[in-house]
């Protein structure tokens, strides 16, 4: 306990300051998130606190971030839309997903994973960092404007049609569990359906006129009708929190921009009694814990989402420790990267626990910690404690906030977490892939299919592609030079020292192969293609193998083959210093001795040109 009030009043400064600037942010994410702003301020107040206390990362402070809201939107839209918008419903499976998430990462953690996380390619980060800054800037337009798909009344209407069929399907499924068959009980039917007022049927309208504008293929569907209809006082509000931001940066960046854009532009919408939309109402007291979590926990209803809370988690990860480097560089420490994952999952766990959304390490309020004098991990839990007081003290004041505001505010977040440098790159990037005509960089091809399939389909599928691209032009690109180092892909090479001393009468009988690197699957089509340009005069084949330290799988079949061929084609082959690792694979299935006896297997070239003169040359 003593190191943790070593450094107790910068700590404090550090911790209130960070705690400020979490505040907005906090409560933007929870609304863009759709569990509303309280959601959001629940992960802020749990995942500081928590992930400070049990983490890696003295200085980090950590709460809800862009690249975390933005997948748990997906996730929440989809649990939602299969509980026909009820979010009541549907919040057990959202909060089961985080909480698995977050159980994720401490495993990830415990098991020493954290040091591979940085493996991840860049291109992958980059499509997924602007995607998601894409993702936030354009779903926040409709809200920026004021509109909202839900409450227009001649949008909701063409979804009557659409929402009595699916009532109607929903009454034949409950007959369906209840046994009841409809064509011998018709009556029964009609009693249902005659039951469904008009309430209902528009309440269905509404789910699905706001599930049909989510998203940005939404948003872009509806965006010429919702420019009809703009709502000037809440785009004041909104640009004018735009301009705060940005301008106040250029007076002082002592005082968060976010902060001041928030308390102006709320405070001029209290003070002139404007007639403004306030976001959702924030519940005040201490954030209760939902139990119906383990109410529903079990692994039938956990593994439709394992996919996606292992995303969640590993993007958390990287997240995390990206701004435990950037904290390092800052106050010359070094971070546990494993401790930090198990803090993260902690911090992620409880908070989904209580409510709230998940989050990561965030680089901005992290800094600002840093500057304002945080040392230890008593600034991050003093971060979560001062949201938690701004909770029970100013809930009510809180929820007055305008929502175009917030609006603004994430417009700023999403315009500034794309990924620039990766962007400006993209000229200068050396274009190794030929498309038809064309040729164009793989880093770029990544970045963009992941960037293209981030924004208009799902996040989470498109990291995983992401990455099995980067991970097979990766292979095809490590292949290409090991096959061209190992010298798999031509039989002309320079003669070794020791070999200068060869018969040049045995020239045409005698072929010697240098393999001077590992082979495995990515170079094994150029050393069989290789092995069939063997001169026919010869008749015997020397390969060397000092430098050829590993053979996988693919190498060892590859290998095989040829020997094989070789053979039938009466041709006998030596091989020169056979590494460990080679030599136990090629025993393991039987190459040595069935295709290469152990007499024709030499410790050195000296030996094998004593056995050569021996066999060879005495023969001619």
């Amino acid at each position: 306990m003593k190191n943790l009030f070593s450094n107790l009043k910068g700590d404090l400064f550090g911790g209130i300051t960070a705690g400020i600037v979490a505040l907005p942010l906090a409560l933007a994410f929870g609304v863009s998130s759709g569990l509303g702003p309280s959601a959001g301020l629940y992960g802020a107040i749990f995942i500081a606190f928590f992930a400070a206390l049990f983490g890696g990362t003295d200085t980090q402070i950590s709460g809800p971030t862009a690249p975390m809201t933005a997948v748990s939107m997906v996730v929440i839209a989809g649990i939602l839309a299969a509980n026909d918008g009820d979010i009541n419903k549907a919040l057990p499976a959202i909060l089961t997903v985080f909480l698995l998430a977050g159980i994720i990462q401490i495993g990830l953690g415990l098991l020493g994973l954290g040091k591979y996380i940085r493996y991840i390619p860049y291109p992958v980060v980059s499509g997924f960092m602007t995607a998601i800054g894409v993702i936030i800037l354009v779903t926040q337009i409709l809200p920026s404007i004021g509109y909202y798909a839900k409450e227009d009344v001649e949008y909701v209407n063409q979804f009557k049609p659409q929402a009595e069929e699916l009532i109607l399907e929903n009454i034949l499924k409950e007959e369906a569990g209840e046994g009841i068959l409809v064509l011998e009980d018709i009556k029964e039917t009609i009693k249902r359906a005659e039951s469904t007022t008009q309430a209902d049927i528009l309440k269905e309208s509404k789910t699905l006129a706001g599930k049909e504008a989510s998203g940005v293929l939404g948003t872009l569907k509806v965006l010429p009708k919702a420019l009809k209809k703009i709502n000037w006082l809440e785009l004041a509000l909104a640009l004018g929190t735009i301009f705060i931001i940005y301008g106040f940066k250029r007076i002082t960046t002592t005082v968060p921009s976010t902060l001041v854009a928030l308390v102006v532009m709320t405070g001029i919408a209290l003070v002139f009694g404007l007639n403004y939309r306030p976001i959702e109402e924030i519940p005040g007291g201490f954030p209760l814990p939902n139990m119906e979590i383990f109410a529903s926990f079990s692994l039938s209803s956990i593994t439709p989402y394992i996919f996606t809370a292992l995303t969640l988690a590993l993007l958390g990860a990287i997240d995390s420790l990206l701004t435990s480097v950037v904290a390092d560089n800052m106050t010359k420490t070094k971070h546990k990267p494993n401790k930090e994952l198990v803090g993260q999952g902690i911090g992620n766990t409880i908070a989904a626990v209580f409510g709230g959304i998940p989050g990561a390490g965030a680089t901005i309020r992290t800094v600002v910690n840093i500057n304002s004098g945080g040392k230890t991990k008593l600034s991050g839990m003093i971060a979560g404690i001062m949201l938690l007081i701004i909770l029970l003290g100013l809930g009510p004041i809180a929820s007055k906030i305008p929502a175009a505001v917030l609006a603004g505010i994430l417009i700023t977040v999403g315009i500034g977490v794309m990924d620039y440098k990766g962007l400006k790159a993209i000229p200068n990037l050396p274009k190794d892939v030929k498309l038809g005509p064309l040729k164009i960089s793989s880093e770029v091809i990544i970045m963009l299919v992941v960037l293209v399939l981030s924004t208009f389909w799902n996040l989470v599928y498109a990291v995983g592609i992401g990455l099995v691209i980067a991970s097979l032009m990766f292979m095809k690109k490590i292949g290409d030079l090991t096959a061209e180092h190992s010298g798999v892909t031509s039989l002309n090479e320079e003669t070794w020292a020791d070999e200068k001393e060869f018969p040049k009468e045995l020239s045409e009988e005698v072929f010697i192969k240098h393999v001077k690197g590992p082979l495995f699957f990515g170079s094994t089509s150029d050393f069989q293609a290789l092995a069939k340009q063997i001169p026919a005069t010869a008749s015997h084949v020397i390969i060397r193998m000092e430098r050829m330290q590993y053979i996988d799988q693919s190498g060892l079949y590859a290998l095989e083959d040829i020997l094989v061929d070789l053979e039938k084609n009466g041709i006998t082959v030596l091989l020169v210093d056979v590494l460990q690792q080679p030599r136990y694979m090629m025993e393991r299935i039987d190459i040595i001795p069935d295709l290469i006896s152990k007499e024709h297997i030499f410790n050195s070239f000296v030996d094998c040109l004593e056995w050569i003169k021996q066999n060879v040359e005495d023969s001619i």
